[in-house]
């Protein structure tokens, strides 16, 4: 039995019930859990519900194919690897699977032990991206395909010094991934300071980034090291970096180009080793176009990006936060508040949440606060939320390309219940079915999630 990686969840895709079937038997016998789909498009299904860590598949499948599926597990889940079974492999077919990111590609008949030596490398590689270590355990609290997807990368670039740019609306948690990234880095032993760049005047925020010696100005009665020579070794996070005065961020240009430091006042430059992560909720590339952000800075930081999407984008999400944030509260207020009714919850689903998570919470500990049961019910809620509930979208209104998505927090918020589903949709059954059918989403992948 593997003992690195048991029961790590492999995905099997091939319409060989046979080939299927045999491949199954050899990797749970290496301790592996296994799902197995006949098709790529029950293997989307499958990934919608709960990705795995590893998918093996045929390259030759009527239907959709081994390349056309890689290429749709590609879109969703960059850091996902897929190793590439055929008895038609030619060394041009193998180098452009390759060329196109797939970690594997084998010919049959192959060898056992090949394979699960394969097996255990793309499951290497990829334990970084998949593990769920405690720093991103406590941190992120989100069963959403859209935020899994952003987790995955992110957790590969942690392991590396590159410069981040993340974006999304206020309150969507854009410092948490920064602390998370910097918690699961090497530097995770050194300093993460983080500073509002839109919240300080342009004088103080120099003087609050770089250090000032004493006399340097008015009221600089001593010697000041700036956030920069404090996150030395370790992180800085720069918040709101699209507020930032451009004066100032040519100054901020040349420090990351340089890696040293001038203090205000002072004659000699200071040697740093910081690597900086940045947020915005701005559009900065339109910043750029209007003569707000210098396109060079952007660059600079845009090395890895991630767009956080707003709690709108993921409802599936707001059962889980509510009962995580209503533990905590509820211990920090002492209260004895067990859970939310059922159609306390449904008021917090449907409710617009313009505010984000962060509004999110606001709700949370304000029905804490005043609950005198221990079960929230929907007129406490009613009366936390800042603005009224509304009801989600119905699919008339979204846009195609977001359709899958869509379906896929239905089927989540659900445990895949068609006929909730087609309820909170607006939808009859068999329209929704149908809708399902165009997407390959099957309701019975979700009624067995984890998730």
């Amino acid at each position: 039995m593997n003992q690195n990686f048991e029961n790590a969840r492999i995905l099997i895709v091939d319409d060989d019930p046979a080939l299927l079937k045999l491949l199954g038997m050899l990797l749970k016998l290496e301790g592996y859990a296994v799902d197995a789909a006949e098709s790529g498009e029950r293997a989307l299904s499958l990934l919608a519900a709960a990705p795995p860590r590893l998918i093996i598949t045929d390259l030759k499948m009527s239907g959709m194919d081994g390349l056309a599926l890689f290429d749709a597990v590609h879109r969703l889940h960059p850091a996902l690897p897929v190793i590439i079974l055929t008895a038609h492999g030619t060394i041009p077919d193998a180098v452009g699977a390759t060329r196109k990111g797939v970690f594997g590609y084998l010919s049959k008949p192959f060898e056992a032990q090949t394979l699960l030596a394969e097996v255990q490398k793309a499951l290497q590689l990829g334990a970084s991206a998949f593990e769920p270590d405690e720093a991103w355990k406590k941190a992120i609290v989100t069963h959403s395909p859209a935020m899994e997807a952003v987790l995955d990368e992110a957790r590969l670039i942690a392991a590396t010094d590159a410069s981040v740019l993340i974006c999304g609306e206020t309150g969507t948690g854009k410092e948490l991934l920064a602390r998370a990234i910097h918690d699961a880095s090497p530097r995770n032993d050194r300093p993460f300071v983080a500073i509002n760049c839109g919240a300080i005047p342009e004088q103080l925020l120099e003087s609050e980034l770089f250090g000032h010696v004493k006399g340097a100005f008015t009221g600089a009665v001593r010697d000041h090291k700036g956030l920069f020579q404090t996150a030395h070794g370790g992180s800085l996070f720069l918040d709101e970096i699209g507020d930032m005065p451009i004066a100032l961020q040519v100054k901020l240009l040349r420090v990351l180009q340089e890696r040293e430091l001038r203090p205000i006042g002072a004659n000699q430059t200071v040697r740093i080793d910081v690597r900086v992560i940045a947020a915005t909720h701005r559009d900065l590339e339109s910043e750029i176009s209007a003569q707000r952000f210098r396109g060079d800075l952007f660059y600079r930081l845009n090395v890895a990006s991630f767009r956080l999407p707003p709690l709108a984008e993921r409802r599936e999400d707001i059962p889980l936060l509510a009962n995580h944030f209503l533990a905590s509260l509820a211990k920090k207020y002492q209260r004895k508040v067990n859970g939310f009714a059922p159609d306390a919850l449904e008021c917090l689903v449907r409710a617009a949440w313009p505010g984000n998570v962060r509004q999110l919470y606001n709700v949370v500990e304000k029905v804490v606060a005043l609950s005198a049961a221990p079960i929230v019910p929907a007129t406490l809620i009613e009366r936390g939320l800042v603005r009224a509930s509304e009801e989600l979208a119905s699919l008339d209104q979204a846009k195609l390309d977001f359709e899958r998505d869509y379906l896929v927090r239905l089927l989540k918020l659900t445990s895949g219940n068609v006929t909730n589903a087609a309820r909170l949709a607006q939808r009859n059954r068999s329209e929704f079915y149908s809708l399902l059918h165009r997407h390959h989403l099957e309701p019975a992948a979700f009624k067995t999630s984890n998730s």
